[in-house]
């Protein structure tokens, strides 16, 4: 007999941790089949704009930028300083950060009590969600943010799910650490943050307002959070503003319909009936009482979204605790179901599978995983179309994807009527750009084509300046009238053709703007939007 035999508590132990690792290991497939399928794309298409606009912002090194905190943009330059400039580089963090999110999801489900069935079905249900997979190819804070709230998510489950609620305060100490972190990365955790609070208000866990440690976890949250604030505070609360004014952050009016119907499509529609298990079971059920305010969370946090009108991707990262709570849900009724016992693998596997299939059909609608042509073939044979769900044209195809093409067509243009200034003129030639989307263009590709940084009063680059006097502006877009009132002399130089981009960016005229006061006009530019 091994001593471990002798002892039940050892034995059970022991068992209990080899359970544990092999429930890892299934996890840790599940999360490296999704890795595998962004690898295998990882360069598709091109730069997104966004990503274009973390690597120029890489290079102006700050606690905040309009709109942003600066997490995201440190760690991209940390990538471009290690990894270099290549776009799989880049975009690398974001694909390992869905990669966690998947294996998360599903140790959520481990910790909410759920056996191996329930945590690979909250792991599926991330994995073929387009909202993530679109959030988990490209590079930018929102992938950071899924994760920042599914480990929030996490620490409150072991928090609530002890003995009565009564678990290490401690832990919340920890809770401090993530939220801190994670607000480094995007306010809009400050909803997570909110919604917790109310869902432990409406719950007899509201008990944890009276314990020192839930404080101490905040404090430490707002410690972490407070450069980016005094930064803000400091440049007049630019973020702020942006948020007031900028139509982008809002969606148009939506019934709540209409809400909850574009929440299903984000999510997938096959993952519909779990995460609306999940919540009932975090609401209504025996098992789930003690994680109640989980669910709170997700309704407050869904009356409040859908009441401001604020983005519906806002409520995105709060899906992988929903999955794991529906992943126990299922599992419990399938053990429940006397007639269905013999059958549960079949039907579990069943809807694995169709899970699986399901997100392939769409995946070619979130992920760059079709040439062009052939997902215009494919919408078109499907009747299926994406929108940005922002208020602003489109073209041929969805902004995700239109926003990846075209750049280096800007970016070369501008070489070109560079390139043909005389040689003096050269030397003191700066570049305007309507948007920060050109502008960071032309800070990452530019260099190689010779061409100076751009300057912008959009967003943060406004704060950065105008770099120069303005002697001689290449300017993209804007207005001619007011150029001309503006510029000594203005001369139509070309014009920008980029195919697949914007409408917007397309057809824009390139300037040349002679004896402008930069440094005057500069106030004039300014646009947080």
């Amino acid at each position: 007999m091994r001593p471990d035999d002798r002892d039940p508590d050892i034995a059970s132990r022991l068992s209990a941790h080899r359970s544990a690792r092999i429930d890892a290991v299934w996890l840790e497939s599940v999360a490296a089949a999704s890795f595998l399928l962004h690898l295998s794309i990882l360069s598709a298409y091109g730069w997104f704009r966004g990503e274009l606009y973390y690597a120029a912002s890489g290079e102006h090194l700050a606690f905040g930028y309009v709109g942003f905190p600066p997490l995201a943009v440190l760690i991209a330059r940390c990538v471009r300083a290690l990894l270099g400039d290549s776009l799989a580089a880049l975009r690398l963090p974001s694909v390992l950060a869905g990669s966690a999110v998947v294996f998360l999801a599903g140790w959520l489900a481990r910790e909410l009590g759920g056996g191996r069935t329930a945590q690979l079905l909250a792991a599926l249900c991330c994995v073929v969600s387009p909202v993530y997979l679109y959030a988990f190819h490209v590079y930018s804070m929102n992938s950071f943010d899924v994760l920042f709230w599914t480990l929030g998510a996490l620490v409150a489950v072991r928090i609530l799910g002890s003995e009565e609620g009564q678990g290490d305060g401690r832990l919340w100490l920890l809770f401090g650490v993530i939220f801190g972190l994670g607000l480094e990365n995007k306010h809009s955790l400050l909803l997570f943050g909110f919604g917790l609070a109310a869902g432990l208000l409406l719950t007899p866990q509201r008990k944890v307002f009276r314990e020192r440690w839930i404080w101490l976890g905040g404090l430490i949250a707002c410690v972490l959070l407070l450069p980016n604030l005094l930064w803000e505070h400091w440049h007049g609360w630019p973020t702020w503003e942006f948020l007031r004014i900028s139509p982008e952050v809002w969606s148009a009016p939506l019934s709540l319909l209409q809400f909850f119907i574009q929440q299903t499509f984000e999510m997938h529609p096959l993952t519909l009936p779990v995460w609306l298990a999940g919540l009932a079971w975090l609401l209504v059920s025996r098992p789930g009482r003690a994680f109640r305010p989980l669910g709170w969370m997700y309704v407050v946090l869904f009356v409040a979204l859908l009441l401001m009108h604020l983005h519906i991707y806002f409520l995105a990262s709060a899906y992988p605790v929903l999955f794991a709570a529906g992943g126990v849900a299922a599992e419990a009724w399938m053990r429940s179901a006397r007639g269905l016992r013999r059958l549960r693998p079949a039907v579990l596997a069943s809807f694995g599978m169709l899970l699986v299939l399901g997100g392939a059909l769409t995946a070619p609608l979130a992920l760059p995983l079709l040439s062009v042509d052939s997902y215009l073939r494919y919408a078109r044979a499907g009747h299926l179309r994406t929108t940005s769900g922002v208020r602003r044209p489109e073209g041929t195809l969805p902004q995700h994807f239109a926003d990846m093409h075209g750049w280096q067509d800007i970016v070369a243009e501008v070489a070109r009527v560079y390139r043909a200034l005389p040689a003096a003129e050269q030397r003191v030639a700066g570049v305007l750009t309507q948007s920060w989307g050109d502008a960071a263009a032309i800070d990452v590709f530019g260099p190689a084509l010779g061409l100076p940084k751009a300057v912008s009063g959009h967003d943060s680059y406004f704060l950065w300046g105008p770099r120069g006097d303005g002697e001689v502006l290449i300017v993209l877009g804007g207005d001619e009238t007011a150029l001309r009132r503006d510029c000594r002399r203005l001369d139509r130089a070309g014009t920008i053709h980029c195919g697949l981009c914007m409408p917007y960016e397309n057809e824009q005229p390139v300037w040349i703007c002679r004896g402008i006061d930069l440094n005057a006009v500069w106030p004039r530019l300014k646009r947080f939007q």
